[in-house]
Formats: C-alpha cells, sequence, structure tokens
C-alpha cells in the first residue's frame, strides 16, 4: 500500500517515492552502476566530449562533470573551435577553492583540451572513445543539426543531449540537458527526453538536480527569466525608468535583477539568448512575447544595461503609491500570463515549475506560489490590467482556466509532501529555507497523516530539489523588524508547528543526507523524537551572525534533550555560530550518524520499531532545568556590539526558556526572540541591511 498527497518529484526521473526508498534502506540509483551503462565497464570506459567547451556554459559544465566523473575514471573532452578565449583555465581558481590545489589539478588533467575546425572532428578524438557528447555551441538551429550528423557519422550511437536554453528536442533532434547559470556551481538542469534515462538518473546519483520538462519553447526556466527581462524592457518604454531602478523594483517585488543578470552572465551572450527565446516564443504564441526594439540592438551591441556605478546613488528617488501599483501590473501581469500557458501545456510537475524559479531565476518565491497566494481573482484583475495597457499582449493564450491546478494537490503542496503505507508516514521538505508556505504545507501534511490514522513518521528532504537545509528564509523576518506582531507569527506560529512533530505522533524520526542542517531547520527537525544523519552532515546555529535570536525553541530545547555535561558546548554553538559535525554531536544534539544506506535502514528500524542499533533514546525534560551556564568559557570575543548585543539575548532567551516548565517555555522563548526581531541591533545587522536593499525602493 502507498498512498501520497501528491507525486513526489524522486518518482519523475523513473526513481522510487521516498517512502520505498526507506523501506529499502537504499538509494534508487548508484552512481558507479550508471556510469557503467552510460560510458561502459572499466578499463574501457568511454568518454564525455562536451563541445562549446570554452564558452561560459560549457566550461562550467566541463568543471561540474569533470570533478564529478574523474573518480570514476570518466575522461572529459573539452572540445572548441581552434582560437576561442580559454573559457576553461579561468575556472581553475574555482577548482583550487573547492577542492584544493591537488584535487584541482587531478580534475583539470582528467580533461582533454581539443581544437576543431567546426566540420571535421580532430582524429585523437577517436582513441577516447566518446560515448556522451554534451553540446554547448551557438544557438543556432542549422550548425546544431549540422554538428549532431558530424557526431552521428563519427560515432554511431553516441548519446548526445544540448543545453539549449530555447530549442525544443523536436526541432534539435536530441534530448536536452539545458542547465542554469551560474554553470559551475548550480546543480538544476532542465531535461527533455521521452522518459528518464540513465543519463538523467547518473545526473542526479552524481548529486544534481535534473528536472524534467515538456518539449515546448524555453521550457521552464527561460519563459520566466527571459519573460520578466521582457516585462522589463516594457516598463522601460512606457515609463522611461532606467534599467537599474527596474531592476530595485523588480527585486523588491519578486526578487529578480533581470538586467544585471544579463551583464553579470555577459551582456552580448546572454542578450542573445534572450532575444532568441523571446523571437521563437513569439512566433509560436504571438504578441506576448515579441521582443523589443531595445532587446533586439543590444543583442548585436552587446552594450551593458547599467551605466557605471556611480552614476546611480545620485538620481535615486522612491515611486508613489499608484506608480508602484502600476509597476506592479506591468511587472506581474505578463509573468501571470505566460505562468498560466505553462500550466496550460502541463510544462512540469508543479512543484518543479515552481522551484526552477527559486533556484535558477533569483525569486524569492516561485512564481506558483506567489500566484497561489495571491489568488485567482487578482491574478486575472492583474493580467486584464496589463491588457489594457497593451492591447496586443491579449491575442496571446490567456489560460485562465490552467489557474485551477493551483487548487489541486499539486498545487497546495508545492514544498512539502506526505505519503504513508498505512503505518509509518514521511514528511519531505523540497525547499532548503523555512518559510511560511513551507509552515502552511507542513502542517496540512502532518492533518493529512493524523487523519489517516498514522502515528509513526519520518521528516527529511526530497532527495532531489532540497540537498541540504539552511534555515528559515530570513525574507520572511522583514515585516518583524518593524511590527513585533508579525515577530510572534513567526517565534510562536512556527514552533508550534515544530512541537507537533513531537506532541502528534508517537514515534518521529528526522533523518538529515546532506551537507548541512542549520538553524530553523535544525529547531524544526530537533524537535523529533530521533534524529538520524549522514556522518559528515554540520549542525549549527548561525543566527548570532545575523544577528538574531533562534525562534524556534532552539535556545532550550535542545538543553532539555542533552546531558548537563554537554551544555556549555550547546551554549558555545549559539553564541558563536560554529557548527558541529554530525558523528560529533550524537548523544546530545543528534542520535546516530553514519553513511547514507546505514542511516536509510536506522531510521526505517527507528520509525517502525522505536529502536536501533547504536540508538539511545534522549529524554525531553519537561521540568525546569536548573545549574544552566551563564557563557560559555573559551569562545572568541564578540567581534563587535551587535554581536555582543546578541550573545546576551540567546543567553537571556535560553535561561529565560529552560528554567520555566516546557508548558511554559514556547511562549516565553517566542516573545524575546521576536521582540529581539524588533530591536534597534537587529534592524542594523544583517537582516535589517538586506531589507534595506531590497524594500527600501
Amino acid at each position: 500500500m502507498h498512498t501520497a498527497m501528491r507525486q513526489s518529484t524522486l518518482e519523475t526521473l523513473g526513481l522510487s517515492n521516498v517512502l520505498d526508498l526507506f523501506r529499502r534502506g537504499a538509494p534508487p540509483a548508484d552512481a558507479a552502476a550508471l556510469v557503467d551503462r552510460v560510458f561502459g565497464p572499466a578499463p574501457q570506459r568511454g568518454a564525455l566530449v562536451i563541445s562549446g567547451a570554452n564558452g561560459i556554459v560549457g566550461a562550467g559544465k566541463t568543471m561540474q562533470l569533470g570533478a564529478r566523473l574523474e573518480p570514476f575514471g570518466v575522461r572529459v573532452v573539452a572540445l572548441d573551435m581552434a582560437g576561442a578565449p580559454d573559457g576553461i583555465g579561468r575556472q581553475y581558481p574555482g577548482l583550487v577553492q573547492a577542492f584544493g590545489r591537488e584535487g584541482a589539478d587531478r580534475i583539470m588533467a582528467n580533461v582533454v583540451r581539443l581544437a576543431y575546425d567546426g566540420r571535421r572532428l580532430p582524429p585523437e578524438l577517436a582513441a577516447l572513445r566518446p560515448r556522451f557528447l554534451l553540446e554547448a555551441i551557438p544557438e543556432v538551429l542549422e550548425i546544431k543539426r549540422a554538428h549532431y550528423a558530424m557526431f552521428r557519422e563519427a560515432f554511431p550511437g553516441i548519446e548526445i543531449r544540448s543545453v539549449t536554453s530555447g530549442f525544443p528536442a523536436r526541432e534539435l533532434g536530441v534530448g536536452i540537458a539545458h542547465p542554469a547559470f551560474p554553470h559551475e556551481i548550480n546543480k538544476v538542469w532542465e531535461t527533455v527526453e521521452p522518459e528518464a534515462s540513465d543519463v538523467t538518473r547518473l545526473l542526479w546519483a552524481l548529486g544534481l538536480i535534473p528536472v524534467p520538462v515538456s518539449d515546448d519553447w524555453s521550457f521552464v526556466l527561460d519563459v520566466l527569466f527571459c519573460g520578466v527581462t521582457h516585462a522589463g524592457l516594457h516598463v522601460q518604454r512606457d515609463t522611461n525608468l532606467p534599467y537599474w531602478k527596474i531592476d530595485k523594483l523588480a527585486r523588491r517585488a519578486l526578487g529578480p535583477n533581470p538586467f544585471r543578470a544579463h551583464d553579470a552572465i555577459g551582456s552580448k551572450g546572454a542578450d542573445f539568448l534572450t532575444w532568441s527565446c523571446l523571437h521563437h516564443l513569439a512566433r509560436q504564441y504571438g504578441p506576448l512575447f515579441e521582443p523589443t526594439p531595445e532587446l533586439v540592438e543590444r543583442k548585436d551591441t552587446g552594450q551593458p544595461w547599467y551605466p557605471p556605478d556611480h552614476f546611480r546613488p545620485l538620481v535615486d528617488w522612491s515611486l508613489s503609491d499608484d506608480e508602484r501599483r502600476d509597476f506592479e501590473v506591468r511587472l506581474l501581469g505578463p509573468l501571470f500570463q505566460m505562468t498560466a500557458l505553462m500550466l496550460h501545456e502541463k510544462r512540469a510537475h508543479l512543484a518543479l515549475m515552481n522551484a526552477i524559479g527559486e533556484l535558477c531565476a533569483q525569486f524569492r518565491r516561485g512564481a506558483l506560489a506567489v500566484m497561489r497566494e495571491a489568488g485567482a481573482a487578482r491574478v486575472v484583475a492583474t493580467v486584464e490590467a496589463w491588457h489594457r495597457l497593451h492591447p496586443e499582449a491579449a491575442r496571446s493564450p490567456w489560460h485562465l482556466e490552467a489557474l485551477a491546478a493551483l487548487d489541486g494537490p499539486e498545487g497546495r503542496q508545492l514544498y512539502v509532501n506526505a505519503e504513508h503505507d498505512g503505518t509509518v508516514g514521511v514528511v519531505t521538505l523540497s525547499r532548503e529555507s523555512y518559510s511560511w508556505d513551507v509552515d502552511r504545507e507542513l502542517n496540512r501534511a502532518l492533518d493529512w497523516l493524523r487523519a489517516a490514522g498514522i502515528r509513526r513518521v519520518l521528516v527529511t528532504s526530497d532527495f532531489h530539489l532540497s540537498t541540504q537545509m539552511v534555515g528559515a528564509d530570513t525574507a520572511e523576518f522583514f515585516p518583524a523588524l518593524e511590527r513585533l506582531e508579525a515577530g510572534l507569527a513567526i517565534t510562536n506560529g512556527w514552533s508550534r508547528t515544530a512541537r507537533r512533530l513531537h506532541d502528534d505522533f508517537d514515534v518521529s524520526v528526522a533523518f538529515v543526507p546532506g551537507k548541512r542542517c542549520l538553524a530553523g531547520m535544525l529547531e524544526l527537525l530537533m524537535h523529533c523524537r530521533f534524529v538520524v544523519s549522514v556522518d559528515d552532515a554540520r549542525f549549527g546555529w548561525p543566527e548570532v551572525t545575523l544577528p538574531v535570536v533562534p525562534g524556534m525553541e532552539g535556545c532550550h530545547w535542545p538543553f532539555r534533550r542533552a546531558p548537563r555535561e554537554r551544555w556549555p558546548r550547546l551554549l558555545a554553538m549559539l553564541l558563536t555560530g560554529e557548527p558541529v559535525r554530525a558523528k560529533d554531536a550524537v548523544g546530545w544534539l543528534i542520535d546516530w550518524a553514519g553513511p547514507l544506506e546505514a542511516g536509510l535502514r536506522t531510521a526505517w528500524s527507528l520509525v517502525t520499531t522505536g529502536a536501533a542499533p547504536g540508538v539511545t533514546p534522549r529524554p525531553l525534560e519537561a521540568g525546569p532545568l536548573s545549574g544552566l551556564p551563564h557563557d560559555a568559557a573559551g569562545i572568541p570575543e564578540p567581534d563587535g556590539p551587535l554581536t555582543a548585543t546578541a550573545r546576551a539575548a540567546i543567553v537571556a532567551c535560553m535561561r529565560a526558556g529552560a528554567e520555566a516548565p516546557l508548558g511554559e517555555a514556547l511562549e516565553i522563548q517566542a516573545r524575546l526572540a521576536a521582540e529581539f526581531l524588533a530591536s534597534k541591533a537587529c534592524r542594523e545587522g544583517r537582516v535589517g541591511a538586506e531589507h534595506a536593499r531590497t524594500m527600501a525602493v
């Protein structure tokens, strides 16, 4: 038996659901086995060829894939035109930073650089036995098709994927693996293929994030990214606002800085790609996507969108309320219409479509989450207001009926899913930072499990989109800087959600499969009766560096479950923000740490039987604690008055919460944490600075 609130995104990759992953005690795909299937068995491994390897995309992916494939003995062939600028060499300092000089040298030594003339492949290539081509050459359809024909003639049966940002697979005749910028570090790849392949599963097994999308022009990412840019271009034409000002207003409304992003990527190349995507979308869907004359001009000139930095502060100004509302119609109207088109065409699982905006296009919240909160009536009113400003856009498809999908199971659970087998439930989080969206969806998931009679639950990441758990989304703190009530809503409401993991289930097990579990996410998961982790994960509370006071019971709950001799270590973590490795936290912060597969088996044993080898339960002390430390010996002096103020507030919150009975502690810590959010110290720190940068425009 298996029941879920919605399909897990792992299943879109042809992999198992998360419940089966725990039941089996092993990941659903093995990197070594998939390397054998894609590149052939050792010692006769074939090579990965990246064509256009000196370009921004090609060089970044040469490093990203090269670092992951080198341990398996897969050679990477970096192929480009003779005389192409050395994009690969520019990646070396980043490799050194990530892997050390020895590791960087080893990765670079595994890259074979070859030049060609674009019409004939170099004869040396055959000896390297190419098995997989990742094409990253210019976005010209005829050139790409000729390129594939050349490789297929030389190497029949070679697997080919294009990194194109716009052309559908049906136009190219090959599958798509479209990566997101910045290419050396962003793990997301939009994939288009008839069904999930070994190549896509290998990307997942290597720790990357393949996201299946439909075979439609510009997929999902570039409809969003190019669409926001396009909306900004119309704002400039209609209002004469400068591009940098449009960026600031777009950042306030949604998060992206579309024009700064083009300049950061490289304006000439990025402008051409945006023009190409919009040009082909306009041919397919009409005037909504028609490139503006300014973009047509800049795709050829490569002129940056921003003037020299020193001009901007001299002429900045604020918009009136009416002007701000007008701007939001001009920005959100076309975005809502474009997103409704993607909903109508079912371009991706809704959780994936939403996540692409956040992970790849700088959206603070995904487009679907924004539309869901606005509600169908406001979305329709915004698009209709946009059509009054630009009547030609109404001639393009406007699928308001597609908004109904946001009221369905996928639309209601964009960030949190739940599954159960009649006895054990699994709750998965697909967002790396906690937010109001996550909180509401988590409560719905817990309600759903409770209604099904589930009293044993695992809480973990989704093993797909969320590769780490980094804490609370600090943008949610912005209203709390000015209103105590907004802070109390967070510190009280989110803490009550976390308590449900302890109070509403007979057994609750948190499983941490990624590199980090920090701040609000750690506070959430520590409420589970058991915490199981891979051994190289790091746990910590970096709130003091912002500064804020941990507001989801982090100042008292861990003390209630730790031996008295560990209290100074807990306080030192709170006062310095220094993390601890999972293997060093067993017995006082978490309950078990080890390799992934053993961890899956341990978590499953705990949730099904309440016990597992090597795990000793840590009871929760519900009464007042005494003998709490006043400070942590041996920690560095505070680096300034803000840190000193935050440390004093954290100690006060710890003592007030821990010295009270558990039943009273939540409200005590909630008020103290909320009061600090509304304090001068918080407004002068990093959260306040980000609020000013984002909202004060």
